[in-house]
């Protein structure tokens, strides 16, 4: 979509200015409970600016993330249903206004909760799926707020640091591969961790 792609020029720019530290953080806040687009782009043009400055760059990326995971778990946890448990005019709001989240995938991530808790988080906060349905429905459904900051940290250090880490290392030429398969790695990352924990669960 147009718009889309212009939202992710305007992001990128950012990279460009003097302000780029303070856009990643509140970039990072944002998508956690609402931006669409993911900070992983303004992380990586700003690594790649500056490579001495690549863990700073995915720490300040981690704390705005987890910082606005805590908002979104807020708007779930105060301000998602009416009192008699049935959606908030906010909550509806965001069902028609926010890209990837809609009623059937907020409903369905409950089913997940009650299956996989913890994993479940980590899984959103490591992977390309919407990290923001799943802060926002951890407040709704009242799961362990000390469960999901330590999910949430643990997450999303491991994805900006696992970035920032590979341009640090490797520069401009990994660029191209991230872009085209860390989701990828990720997912497949995120199902053989979570596999050999099941494992581990049955086995012993």
């Amino acid at each position: 979509m147009t718009w889309v792609r212009k939202l992710y020029d305007w992001v990128l720019h950012w990279a460009e200015s003097p302000y780029g530290t303070m856009a990643l953080f509140i970039l990072a806040f944002a998508e956690a409970s609402f931006f669409p687009i993911p900070p992983d782009a303004l992380l990586i043009a700003l690594v790649l600016g500056a490579r001495t400055k690549a863990f700073k760059f995915a720490a300040n990326c981690t704390i705005g993330s987890v910082t606005g995971a805590l908002l979104g778990y807020s708007i779930g946890y105060f301000i998602w249903w009416n009192g008699d448990n049935t959606f908030s005019s906010f909550a509806l709001f965001f069902f028609n206004s926010i890209p990837g989240f809609n009623e059937n995938i907020f409903n369905s991530v409950k089913i997940m909760y009650e299956e996989w808790d913890f994993w479940i988080i980590f899984t959103a906060g490591f992977t390309p799926i919407p990290y923001k349905v799943f802060t926002i429905s951890s407040g709704a459904f009242n799961i362990s707020l000390p469960m999901f900051i330590i999910a949430s940290v643990i997450s999303r250090a491991a994805r900006f640091f696992l970035v920032a880490g590979l341009i640090w290392k490797f520069g401009p030429q990994i660029k191209n591969f991230i872009d085209k398969y860390f989701n990828i790695l990720a997912v497949g990352f995120t199902i053989l961790l979570i596999g050999g924990f099941v494992a581990i669960k049955y086995l012993l």
